[in-house]
């Protein structure tokens, strides 16, 4: 085994997947003295491949159990020393605001506050969702998911569309008394949901982690820090009461979230109200001595969904309370890969956004999906996504289905009766 491989595998592979069986390993486990031939082969050393090598699309390639199988040995290869430090920090990302006309407020971080300032009257008088994008959105798996929450968001923040659609559902006509007992189940949901304004935000830097070389050697901390000061001036320079603002972000984005929530309590002594962290990915470059990732007391409340646990996400605990979708495990049912797996956490909370499916994903308390079973499900009943209570802690378990609507509490419904929204989002073009 030539000795500049490993040093190169070390410092630069990439992956976000940790494969303990307990699904609670301490870091520590993995800093011992172990050579890396004592737990892979030289064979099996050689054929991991470089950073270069690594990509969404040949993950997407791979089915979910050789995907989720080289995550892992990756992993552990690049922890056995702790001495992967983080060196890229994104100096340019994207922000973009829908609109529900269709069209996008687009601008650097730095320069959004101020085009909103100008372009966009009584931003921020309702809700805030910040949303950090955790992967490239050349991945049409990515897109697609990001593109389904941005949507969900639309349309539980367009009071005006809601009500409408809850007439459109309310008129009894002769087109509608054909309709089926599904199509007026939902559309009594939808017309009773309870409705609300807001902003959405997204801060795109997914589309910064061009290679996995960029993901493995983020600087969450310092790439959090970045994101902290500009929340502190958009609350500052648009007077958005900071009680209002929920991040979300995806995979890496997770823990980049968590740290930026950190920074704004830092500076301004208030915590914001809530940040959930979608499939959290496994970080592999860390500071010595400093904790990085999401974790409880980032904000007022911190949950997280779990369904990539041993493929791209992280088996660690990351909120007060986390959710994990049929349990421990690379995926969920329906995901072919680990990208997949990983973003079906994306699309679940995407689901529950949607007005009238608030309470489509419900959970109770268990430590595994066998106890869950064993249970029948039952126990102190929780709900993921955008209706968790905040007064819950602990880990969840529950089932999904392997399609949509995923939540098995979802209304039968036809997805497009209630689900489209003004058609300049409907298209693919706009992400």
């Amino acid at each position: 085994m030539n000795p500049m491989r490993v040093l190169s595998l070390l410092a630069l592979l990439v992956v976000a997947a940790m494969g303990s069986p307990s699904g609670r390993m301490n870091d520590n486990s993995v800093n011992q003295a172990l050579k890396p031939s004592q737990w892979l082969s030289s064979q099996q050393l050689e054929a991991i491949p470089s950073v270069d090598d690594l990509t969404l699309e040949r993950l997407e390639r791979m089915s979910l159990e050789k995907g989720a199988e080289l995550l892992q040995q990756v992993y552990h290869l690049s922890q056995i020393n702790h001495d992967v430090e983080p060196n890229y920090v994104p100096s340019n990302v994207q922000v973009y605001v829908p609109q529900i006309n269709g069209e996008k407020i687009v601008a650097p971080i730095n320069e959004i506050t101020q085009r909103l300032k100008q372009q966009k009257q009584n931003f921020g008088q309702d809700e805030v969702t910040i949303i950090v994008t955790g992967l490239p959105q050349t991945s049409e798996t990515v897109k697609k998911s990001t593109r389904k929450l941005v949507q969900a968001y639309m349309q539980r923040y367009n009071l005006q569309q809601q009500q409408q659609e809850g007439q459109k559902y309310s008129r009894s006509s002769e087109e509608d008394n054909k309709k089926t007992s599904s199509e007026e189940d939902y559309g009594e949901l939808a017309k009773n949901a309870n409705t609300n304004t807001g902003d959405i935000i997204v801060v795109d830097l997914g589309s910064t982690l061009t290679n996995y070389k960029r993901y493995a050697m983020l600087d969450i901390e310092k790439t959090g820090a970045k994101l902290g000061k500009w929340i502190v001036q958009l609350t500052s320079e648009l007077e958005l009461p900071y009680e209002t603002i929920h991040m979300i972000g995806q995979n890496i984005g997770a823990h980049v979230a968590g740290a930026a929530a950190n920074e704004f309590t830092r500076l301004t002594g208030h915590k914001l109200r809530r940040v959930t962290g979608l499939d959290p990915s496994n970080i592999i470059a860390k500071n010595r001595n400093t904790l990085s990732g999401l974790s409880r007391g980032d904000a007022e409340f911190v949950d997280a969904i779990h369904t990539s646990v041993y493929g791209m996400g992280t088996p660690i605990r990351s909120g007060d309370v986390d959710f994990y979708p049929n349990g421990l495990g690379a995926g969920v049912p329906g995901a072919d890969n680990v990208v997949e797996a990983a973003m079906r956490a994306t699309r679940y909370f995407a689901e529950s956004v949607r007005p009238g499916n608030e309470r489509s994903f419900p959970a109770v308390p268990a430590n595994s999906l066998k106890q869950y079973k064993q249970n029948d499900g039952f126990g102190k009943r929780a709900y993921m996504g955008i209706d968790a209570a905040y007064d819950i802690e602990g880990d969840y378990i529950l089932q999904v289905n392997p399609k949509s609507p995923f939540g098995r509490n979802a209304p039968a419904k036809k997805q497009n009766n209630y689900h489209g929204i003004h058609n300049g989002w409907q298209n693919e073009k706009d992400y």
